[in-house]
């Protein structure tokens, strides 16, 4: 491939084969959905099951809580999390609950509110292809097909790799690299030559884990730390949207 055609891109990303981005927040906005209906199905268990600790108490943050213990992981994962933050070991069963009825309501709020890409993560991703670097979308979601589909992008990515295939084929969840380095390897590329973009604490630590030559850390959130935590966990970039990796700057 000649260097020329990766001149759209920032220095960063013109010297990897391949791109694996997650779903949820960083292709499209799903992650907003995702976010508040685990909030009802947390705020309910904890109003019927409440904490021992009065500080434990408080309601799910949208924000801190959804990045710290639930982005990026499977249902079960992210439910265990949770609650064991708050001081609670539920059974299994009550997670399971909990973790259906988080589905229940995300199924419920896509259907009525729809999901769409985010217009920088398109352009960058049409500009990566164009330069002939594959790329691959991955989610510890079974819904990511559906969602991909419904924002009208699943034919710009070259692989998908979603928490049904993850499920089929035994992949440990985030912040293990099992999902991305599957991507990577259905892309034909090591994670050497590869780079992992993503909005969870979880999923960027998993793409260090993987030894991914660039891991990409995507701060929609725009919190006071968000940035600086995922530099922590060891992205190493942070972009607020993904237009900002194209040399012609952001989406306005």
């Amino acid at each position: 491939m000649a260097v020329r055609s990766r001149g759209a891109l920032v220095p960063a990303l013109r010297d990897v084969d391949a791109v694996v981005l997650d779903t949820d927040g960083v292709i499209t906005d799903s992650a907003r959905l995702h976010a508040a209906a685990w909030k009802a199905a947390f705020d309910a268990f904890i109003s019927e099951c409440p904490p021992e600790e009065p500080g434990h108490r408080r309601p799910f943050d949208t924000q801190d809580d959804y990045l710290r213990y639930v982005d990026g992981r499977s249902r079960l994962d992210g439910a265990a999390a949770f609650l064991a933050s708050r001081g609670l070991a539920p059974s299994s069963e009550a997670v399971r609950a909990v973790a259906a009825e988080k589905e229940r309501l995300f199924t419920e709020q896509l259907r009525a509110q729809g999901v769409r890409a985010y217009p920088g993560s398109v352009r960058l991703v049409r500009a990566l292809r164009g330069a002939g670097v594959p790329v691959a979308a991955a989610s510890a979601s079974r819904h990511a097909r559906e969602l991909l589909t419904l924002a009208g992008v699943l034919d710009l990515f070259d692989a998908l790799v979603d928490g049904g295939e993850a499920a089929r084929l035994g992949l440990a969840g985030k912040p293990q690299p099992d999902l991305f380095l599957e991507a990577a390897r259905r892309l034909g590329v090591p994670a050497e030559r590869a780079a992992v973009m993503e909005d969870a604490l979880a999923g960027v630590e998993a793409g260090c884990r993987g030894h991914f030559a660039v891991v990409v850390g995507v701060d929609r959130t725009g919190g006071a730390d968000s940035g600086q935590r995922l530099l922590r966990y060891g992205a190493d970039v942070v972009v607020h949207d993904l237009g900002e990796l194209l040399e012609e700057g952001p989406s306005p």
